[in-house]
């Protein structure tokens, strides 16, 4: 969610920050902010902040001289307290400046239990912390270490925290409880950021900074200790993508590009896990014993990665012929789930972050249950802390609205789902190698559907002219329309729901009238029929209906008013094509009505707060 930038060393740090704060602008937020010391006034730490986007705060900063190595910035995206100038982040009380991301639980009655001489300014939880810091570091006669462990020992909820003290220029300070923070020495300096796409124009490099750890960066060195004041070295890792792979490369819109990225995704996530025509996730080191010996899974997962879940669902359940739940993570602890040691918990999360996720899984650990993470970002904390990692190559999703990572989370759980096949002895060998074969033929359809862009965008006028849009299907098609329609919904704002066909009687007819927009999908042989039964129903109530099929299907005139097509595969993989015709549509949809299609309102790209 909220953005983190810090740096020290020889570059102009007033450069840095706002260039950090520009690579982690897809986020998601409201404002932005950025404290120096400034060398020009004896090193007295300057604030600058804004409301809005990273270009106001730049124009406000390019207006003020000031020389510095040193700075901290921040982009918040408002959890407590209005949008405004007042209670964007750095907070500044005393001798303290600090930026936060997470959600201080016990802020009011920190409140109530100091007495602190300033009076509060702004609305949000984050002053409070440094309200208490400044308290604390005077208390402690200025040693940062003392000060800041005695804070994070008060504090109740998630943060990470970067910290300046006005009487120790040069210096910049950091802790992490579930809030991810990387930082990496360079010859140009010390940097720490909320997510790689800030380190890689310095380093190709970063540390993970590990929980409830004090870093202390300066210019000569970046240094981790545990509470005791221990040094701790912590392994570096090596970024696999380049700064390239986190820029639009000629895209109107980073949503765009990463739409068309999506073959080139599937196959590396695909490919380096075959052998022989078989999935084999031995380089993963997931053992076969995880599958053979689970008699349920369990997948927990937010938002469009819990929409791969559902297909999950649908399509290993049959297969294997056991129990398989798909639960939303945020309600997944208070459901009282039913997990022991032979519960498979797969756990899906692009970022490895997403916080309701985490609780998930430290949830079913506590039962002994086996978990298994699918996520993209390596040596995040879901990644860290499940059992075992089956990791998708999506490369950097800048997008708010995900787009390649559902594919490749898609296709992970496709592999999963053929090896547990394959070693629970309901597939033989062939059958796998078979299955395999239509999970590669996916690929050439995705690219197939990056060439029908005109064809798909000369159905937008009808949808945007409606504020309401309805996906229907069958079987997998349900399946796939939860997606379709919450894409529609987060980047052109129309209200767009998904309802199983067979359910449309049930009351959700009742919704239909003239000219509203009902994207029908219909890619199931064994149920066509009856799906074609159901779109009828809805085009007899004045529907406006957008029919979507396989190229094979036959099709009367009179069912659809616009009939798009994906290539010919398979019942169990026209997910893969179809999840892109999907996404161009919420994207033209977007783009027409003239809207921020990489940074749709309220949202933010890694979710860190419940």
């Amino acid at each position: 969610m909220c953005g983190i930038i810090g740096y020290v060393g020889n570059l102009d740090a007033k450069k840095v920050l706002i260039q950090g704060l520009e690579c982690l602008e897809y986020r998601g937020y409201d404002s932005a902010g950025i404290a120096v010391f400034n060398e020009k006034e004896n090193d007295r730490i300057e604030l600058i902040k804004s409301a809005g986007k990273v270009n106001v705060l730049k124009e406000a900063s390019n207006a003020q001289d000031i020389l510095s190595h040193c700075g901290i910035g921040h982009t918040r995206w408002a959890t407590h307290g209005e949008v405004s100038q007042k209670n964007s982040h750095p907070h500044r009380v005393g001798k303290t400046t600090l930026i936060h991301n997470g959600i201080i639980e016990n802020y009011q009655e920190i409140l109530n239990n100091y007495k602190f001489p300033e009076p509060v300014v702004s609305d949000t939880d984050t002053e409070v912390a440094a309200k208490l810091l400044n308290y604390l570091y005077l208390e402690n006669t200025g040693e940062p270490f003392k000060a800041i462990s005695r804070l994070v020992s008060i504090i109740e909820g998630s943060y990470a925290f970067c910290i300046m003290f006005s009487d120790r220029p040069g210096e910049i300070y950091a802790i992490r409880s579930v809030s991810p923070l990387v930082g990496a020495y360079t010859a140009s300096g010390a940097v720490i950021a909320s997510d790689l796409t800030a380190l890689i124009p310095y380093s190709n490099t970063y540390t993970i900074i590990p929980e409830h750890h004090l870093i202390c960066l300066t210019k000569d060195f970046m240094k981790i200790y545990d509470l005791t004041g221990k040094e701790i070295i912590i392994p570096e890792s090596e970024i696999t993508w380049s700064i390239e792979a986190a820029q639009k490369n000629g895209f109107p819109y980073f949503m765009l590009k990463e739409i068309h990225e999506q073959p080139e995704a599937v196959l590396h996530t695909i490919r380096p896990r075959i052998v022989d025509g078989i999935p084999c996730f031995l380089e993963d080191k997931i053992p076969d014993s995880i599958f053979k010996n689970c008699d349920k899974i369990q997948i927990v997962a937010c938002g469009t990665a819990m929409h791969a879940g559902m297909v999950a669902r649908a399509l290993i359940e049959p297969l294997l012929r056991i129990p398989v739940t798909v639960s939303i993570a945020s309600e997944f602890r208070y459901e009282k789930p039913l997990l022991d040691e032979n519960t498979l918990v797969i756990i899906i999360s692009q970022s490895g972050e997403t916080i309701d996720t985490l609780a998930a899984l430290h949830l079913a650990k506590s039962f002994r249950a086996k978990t298994l993470a699918v996520v993209n970002v390596k040596g995040s904390t879901i990644a860290r802390e499940s059992d075992y990692v089956f990791y998708t190559h999506a490369g950097p999703e800048i997008a708010v609205a995900s787009t390649k990572a559902y594919s490749v989370q898609l296709a992970a759980l496709y592999l999963i789902g053929c090896r547990m096949a394959l070693v629970r002895g309901r597939y033989t060998q062939e059958q796998g190698k078979d299955f395999i074969s239509h999970l590669e033929q996916a690929v050439p359809a995705i690219q197939q559907m990056l060439t029908q862009c005109d064809k798909i965008e000369k159905i937008i006028p009808a949808i945007i002219s409606q504020k309401d849009a309805f996906f229907i299907g069958r079987g997998l098609d349900y399946a796939y329309s939860l997606e379709g329609a919450l894409k529609l919904k987060e980047i052109s704002y129309i209200h767009a729901e998904a309802y199983a066909a067979g359910e449309l009687k049930h009351g959700t007819i009742a919704l239909i009238e003239k000219d509203v927009p009902v994207i029908a999908l219909a890619t199931q042989n064994s149920i066509f029929a009856k799906t074609i039964s159901n779109i009828r129903e809805v085009k007899a109530r004045g529907a406006f209906v957008i029919l979507i099929t396989k190229e094979s299907a036959k099709v009367s005139e009179n069912v659809c008013d616009i009939w798009l097509t994906i290539p010919d595969l398979e019942d169990k993989f026209t997910v893969f094509p179809l999840a892109v015709l999907l996404q161009f549509i919420a994207y033209y949809a977007s783009v027409s009505k003239g809207l921020s299609v990489d940074q749709p309102r309220n949202l933010a790209k890694s979710v860190t707060v419940e």
